[in-house]
């Protein structure tokens, strides 16, 4: 067993942080594959790749980029969405701090398909080191005729930029991204049909592409070695191709990002972090903490796919994988989860504003040991509130959570409440609960 290293092959390597050592790796072959055909060429490369977004929503990166108007009328707007606020996600860091290059180049390849003028990667404001590395490539790529007034002769102009957000989780939500950049409040905008997409008129009111980090840097691989390449890794699964990164965390020997082809068991990426620490593996959060979590039983037959782990009833999300032990209190921590959408609600919507608060405190008193018959059901009916019910995704993100959880781990609620302390005997327990 061991991990398929695509974005993540030389990120070991400290001189593959340097143009030198970029461009001795393949380094921007992909950039010159893509400029030396039609712009339609890279966007159909990338359809036959079957790349789907990493940022957690999984949608096809072709159809956004196809999006574009292809007669120009004014310019056309780039942006990386590298706010990774997602808890327990930690991928983006590690490839904006290692690879760079591969960041910038699937950028310029972006730009390139989709008649871009010009770039922001929107960095999460305590991502500081990450945005070093990224100005220092950015320095040597203009230095060296990669980036700003007809790149490699092709007649293309595309100027780069970075913007550092101020650490709010909302502002990783596409629309309050293009809000926070463009000066206003980081809150979401109207949605499709409500309003028009992003590549119609996003930033500025221009038409605007927004992609992941992880995404944009599978980008140079597909356009160096071809669609099919690509989706030859993950055609065990209905339609999840390539591979994914996984930012393993929690009670395991070897946390860290391993990168894997769908398709491989969710067992096997236990292995790879070096398997459970501390104790028997109790639940596991497959993509993040917005994602619901899974028991033991059904971590052991699930598969790593969009749609294989919807039939699960959770998702591959962010891939921020969170395996937990025995020794866990399902309650305490959903109360912790709870309490983190809440303060990071940005206001804009009742449902969210006031819902996650609401859930907040019933799960609260639940963990002081105050709960009442008839809180479950307070719970879920909040949840089937909240879900679906906000400009974004924040108030789902909140819900899901805790409506999974109760799913899962009934029991450990209704014990909670009825005995007015966790079932879960753990010498941890007191320090996770509220002052």
């Amino acid at each position: 067993m061991a991990e398929k290293k695509v974005l993540l092959k030389y990120s070991d390597d400290p001189t593959y942080k340097t143009l030198n050592g970029y461009l001795e790796c393949n380094g921007y072959r992909g950039l010159k594959s893509a400029i030396a055909k039609e712009r339609q060429f890279t966007i159909d490369s990338i359809k036959s790749a079957g790349l789907r977004g990493r940022g957690g929503a999984g949608f096809p990166t072709w159809i956004k980029w196809n999006g574009i108007p292809k007669e120009k009328t004014k310019k056309h707007y780039l942006i990386c969405n590298a706010d990774e606020g997602e808890p327990g996600t930690f991928k983006d860091k590690q490839l904006m701090e290692a690879c760079p290059f591969l960041l910038v180049e699937g950028m310029t390849i972006a730009a390139y398909a989709t008649n871009a003028d010009v770039g922001y990667i929107y960095i999460r404001g305590e991502y500081v080191d990450a945005a070093r590395a990224l100005r220092s490539a950015i320095d040597e790529a203009y230095q060296r005729g990669y980036l700003g007034k007809n790149i490699l002769g092709s007649g293309m102009d595309f100027d780069l930029y970075i913007h550092m957000g101020a650490g709010a989780y909302e502002c990783g939500e596409e629309s309050a991204l293009m809000s926070s950049l463009m000066g206003e409040r980081g809150m979401p905008r109207l949605k499709f049909p409500h309003a028009p997409l992003p590549t119609v008129s996003g930033v500025f009111e221009s038409p605007t592409v927004i992609n992941n980090v992880e995404t944009y840097c599978t980008v140079p691989s597909i356009l160096y070695y071809g669609g099919e390449w690509y989706s030859m890794m993950g055609a065990s699964t209905k339609n999840s191709k390539g591979t994914k990164i996984f930012s393993v965390s929690g009670h395991v020997n070897k946390p860290g990002n391993y990168e894997i082809e769908f398709g491989t068991p969710l067992s096997e990426l236990l292995e790879l972090a070096g398997g459970m620490k501390g104790g028997a593996l109790k639940a596991c959060i497959p993509g993040g903490s917005s994602v619901p979590m899974i028991d033991a039983e059904t971590c052991a037959k699930a598969i790593i796919g969009y749609e294989e782990m919807g039939e699960h009833k959770t998702m591959v999300g962010s891939g921020g994988c969170m395996f937990l032990n025995e020794h866990t209190c399902i309650v305490s921590f959903i109360w912790r989860t709870s309490l983190f959408y809440a303060n990071e609600s940005c206001g804009k919507c009742t449902p969210c504003r006031e819902g996650t608060r609401w859930m907040n405190e019933v799960l609260e008193r639940i963990v002081k040991g105050n709960g009442k018959e008839g809180d479950i059901e307070t719970l879920l009916d909040i949840c089937s509130q909240i879900d679906g019910r906000s400009f974004c995704g924040l108030g789902d993100a909140a819900c899901w959570p805790v409506a999974g959880a109760i799913r899962v781990f009934r029991e450990e609620f209704e014990y909670y409440i009825q005995h007015g302390k966790s079932m879960v005997k753990s010498k941890f327990q007191k320090s996770m609960l509220p002052a």
